[in-house]
């Protein structure tokens, strides 16, 4: 592992853990040329992903780019960043274990709406805006209204 610091391609592993579910390990490393520390993080990667975008182009399938996306549909809201990463994760499990070698970027939306609809609703809804590239309130007005539950559609009665 490169030292993000010097360039030195010699670190040393000091100390390695799993993370809470075990989905990533830790690693605390050292440099012994600059004697600064920093930390990694390893993950399985069980297949080389392709996403095929709207316009016919094709870029590597990118983890921390869809981390990015759900945190700046997430900013300044009240969620675990722990949650966060289990999300992501997951959304990570369920492409490669698609079985494709090439996805299209609305499959990746799509399990990304899903997951911040249970998460977050405002975070949800910031998502669709940007994702599905709203225009006009009715556009929100029917993003909002998958928001709400069946039941509560029903008038009181009163």
């Amino acid at each position: 592992m490169r030292c993000p610091y010097c360039g030195s391609i010699d670190t040393q592993v000091k100390d390695s853990r799993p993370t809470e579910d075990s989905s990533v390990i830790r690693r605390r490393r050292v440099c012994p040329s600059c004697n600064e520390r920093f930390t990694t993080f390893e993950r399985v990667q069980l297949r080389e992903i392709t996403v095929l975008k709207r316009n016919g182009r094709r870029t590597p399938f990118d983890r921390d780019k869809l981390m990015r996306s759900v945190q700046v549909a997430l900013r300044k809201r009240p969620v675990d960043p722990e949650r966060v990463e289990r999300m992501v994760s997951a959304i990570v499990r369920k492409l490669e274990s698609m079985g494709e070698n090439e996805i299209a970027s609305s499959v990746v939306g799509e399990l990304v709406m899903e997951d911040l609809k249970q998460l977050d609703d405002v975070a949800y809804v910031r998502f669709a805006s940007v994702y599905r590239n709203f225009r006009e309130r009715k556009d929100f007005e029917k993003v909002l209204a998958d928001l709400v539950p069946e039941d509560s559609n029903k008038g009181s009665g009163s």
